[in-house]
């Protein structure tokens, strides 16, 4: 479907304390573990607001230091009122941009996708039907990354344990997505999968930094 005769969409991407995020990267140490799950966020939010489709990311967090940084990227970053866990966190995003925009589509996207292209984002909302909801699953097949409902419906979210087949269940269509799109990050295996895909520049810049070698900082191409 052209990108013009799709409708516009809003992006909830919630984002944990950093405090507690990536709890499998502190191989790396608390601090790089940390700025790691910055990193990521800040990719993924850099990464829809350049979406051609995009026209509004909403980031729920409770987490001062990202809400700061997503701010200055662009995102409406709001408090994570209900405080009950992922689902209630994506469900009151949805309800915000649903209220402010009532003809778009939203879609939830996972905080940890460094590798994600606004190009890749772009492909899979086009493909979105008309009037229901689809999902991307992960690299593994069991978890989601991304969940969107057209315009008027709701979002629906069913995150957990096995996520893929909870949203197959509720009549979710399942979308192929790119290997960036899929590729979220929970190791330094991931990780290292990322970097060959080609991440973001905040993960890039933050590899580098703190002197990582997932492969090897050579590796960690910026999007284009």
């Amino acid at each position: 479907m052209p990108i013009f005769e799709t409708p516009p969409w809003g992006v909830v991407v919630p984002v944990k304390l950093l405090s507690v995020a990536k709890s499998r990267l502190a191989p790396y140490g608390e601090a790089a573990r940390r700025r790691l799950a910055l990193a990521f966020a800040a990719d993924v939010v850099t990464a829809a607001m350049r979406s051609r489709l995009v026209v509004r990311v909403v980031v729920v967090t409770d987490d001062p230091v990202a809400a700061q940084a997503l701010t200055c990227l662009g995102a409406v970053v709001v408090a994570d009122e209900p405080a009950a866990g992922l689902n209630p966190a994506l469900g009151y995003g949805a309800e915000l941009l649903r209220a402010s925009l009532p003809d778009c589509g939203v879609a939830a996207l996972s905080s940890d996708l460094p590798a994600l292209r606004a190009d890749d984002l772009d492909t899979v909302l086009a493909a979105v039907p008309a009037a229901g909801r689809a999902f991307v699953p992960d690299a593994e097949r069991l978890g989601t990354t991304l969940l969107a409902a057209s315009p008027g419906l709701g979002l629906d979210p069913a995150y957990g344990e096995h996520s893929r087949l909870r949203h197959l269940d509720s009549g979710a269509v399942e979308l192929p997505g790119s290997a960036g799109l899929q590729r979220d990050v929970d190791t330094p295996a991931d990780l290292a999968t990322a970097v060959a895909l080609g991440v973001g520049p905040n993960t890039a810049a933050t590899i580098v930094g703190l002197g990582l070698s997932p492969r090897s900082p050579a590796q960690c191409t910026m999007q284009r």
